[in-house]
């Protein structure tokens, strides 16, 4: 799906910008050129007020105030930052970490300025990092998670910086579930737990395995060339060097769907194939298998795979074949212009002006795809998990190989349309998925035996941020 903040895997794209000095944690930015410049740039992003933010870009990061409202944006999703440690320090480059105010989220920001006064900035970036081992977090009793996990959804609620669903399961059964907020804000229509909310990414899951199932029954071969199941794709490049397994991985260099070219045809875009009339043209971004990147395109691929494999069209095979011997009966992709009881209306802030919540409705697809943009209810998200970790999928061999992670990513590793990481000592694999108005999060934890879904019709991260929340302090026994 479009990529935009986070999603864990999807929030890769953002450039993160912010941070503070700490009275809490103690420590203080230095006092040199690129330090009282970070110290101040970030105080003002914190603030939250727009007149102020744009005076100081305009007197110190001029190149930057053309990206006012997006950051204002992303300000409202993070709360702004606190400086947590300083890594590199040098009289016009600092390095630090930095932790989301309304969230558990590091990231370690880079400051670069001008040598001379008055020490303009020239470059400013953070990169999402996994929570540092030596900020841990405490692992809570289930009882006493729950009782936390209620606190902080409520205090979010009351914030509207959530509405959606959330579970918790034990075992495969839900020990906490609950939804909060309205699904259609216009008709005060309020989210259930069977409220169907778009899920963006997430879709990846069921692709992969979909992949893998055909693997299993030898009708694909992980390690052969995409050309041997699309044999008229147009770029013979991509063709004949990008494998199944690179798709799976986003390492084939297949490049995205987003940008103005999708916004232009968003409404067109109807089926995979016309995806790959649009974009099959392309050449590799990178030569395949030499690094990781995230590829939208790649899953579009991969959809069409799955139908060439197997004779059907990809959404009915995954209703067949994935679906229905999971029980779930309320997931799917149908199309925008189609009524589907239950589905949520989203609500955005992003490229608002105004910064008020606004529905989606114009960023949307014409239909989610084998990369993304379906819909679902937390109590389906269980009952995939369920029937992925029982084998009704996959064998165990092939469950372990889909699940487990083969690349590094500045998030962890990934394997074949799952993350896999460890979160506070603990592993779990899943995907999360976020556009404009949607967000959501998978994470199956087999050591402890958790199962966390949350999913929401607002912006990212408004889900990923309780799914952090939980699992970061999960009971470790």
């Amino acid at each position: 799906m479009r990529k935009v903040s986070f999603s864990r895997w999807v929030l890769i794209s953002l450039v993160w910008i912010s941070g503070v000095p700490s009275v809490a944690s103690g420590t203080q930015f230095p006092d040199t050129p690129a330090g009282r410049q970070a110290a101040a740039w970030l105080e003002a992003f914190n603030k939250g007020d727009l007149a102020r933010y744009r005076d100081f870009l305009e007197k110190n990061f001029p190149s930057r105030v053309g990206q006012l409202d997006r950051e204002m944006g992303f300000r409202q999703m993070t709360g702004g930052f606190e400086l947590r440690k300083v890594e590199e320090s040098a009289p016009t480059k600092l390095v630090v970490l930095v932790q989301e105010q309304l969230s558990d989220q590091f990231g370690r920001l880079t400051v670069e300025v001008e040598t001379a006064e008055p020490h303009l900035i020239t470059k400013m970036d953070m990169q999402r990092i996994p929570r540092p081992a030596e900020f841990p977090l405490p692992h809570l009793k289930e009882t006493d998670l729950i009782e936390a996990l209620r606190s902080k959804v409520g205090s979010d609620v009351t914030a509207d910086r959530f509405a959606g669903a959330v579970l918790l399961a034990k075992n495969a059964k839900p020990v906490f579930e609950r939804a909060y907020g309205l699904a259609d804000r216009e008709h005060k229509i309020q989210n259930t737990l069977e409220t169907r909310f778009r899920i963006g990414s997430m879709n990846k899951m069921f692709t992969a395995t979909a992949t893998l199932q055909l693997a299993q029954g030898g009708k694909v071969g992980i390690d052969d060339p995409l050309g041997k199941y699309l044999t008229d794709y147009p770029n013979k490049e991509i063709a004949s060097k990008v494998t199944i397994k690179q798709l799976l991985m986003h390492t084939g260099g297949t490049g995205d769907i987003f940008g103005p070219e999708f916004d232009a045809h968003r409404l067109e875009l109807s089926t995979l194939e016309d995806y790959v009339k649009l974009y099959g043209k392309r050449g590799p971004k990178f030569d395949p298998g030499s690094r990781w990147e995230y590829s939208n395109y790649g899953f579009i691929l991969l959809g069409l795979v799955i139908e060439k494999a197997s004779g059907e069209n990809y959404y009915e095979y995954v209703r067949k074949h994935i679906y229905e011997p999971a029980g779930m009966t309320l997931t799917g992709s149908e199309p925008e212009d189609q009524a589907v009881e239950g589905r949520s209306v989203g609500y955005t802030k992003m490229d608002s002006s105004i910064g008020q919540l606004q529905p989606n409705t114009d960023t949307l697809p014409y239909r989610g795809t084998s990369a993304g943009g379906g819909y679902s209810t937390v109590g389906d998200l269980l009952r995939f998990a369920n029937a992925l970790q029982s084998h009704k999928l996959l064998s165990a061999d092939y469950t372990e190989l889909l699940t487990t992670g083969k690349v590094d990513t500045p998030m962890g590793r990934y394997g074949y349309g799952f993350g896999d990481r460890m979160i506070n000592g603990t592993r779990c694999f899943g995907h999360n998925g976020g556009a404009p108005g949607m967000n959501g999060d998978l994470e199956i934890c087999p050591t402890p035996g958790y199962v966390i879904a949350v999913l929401a019709n607002m912006d990212p991260a408004s889900a990923s941020h309780l799914s952090d929340f939980i699992v970061n302090r999960l009971p470790n026994q």
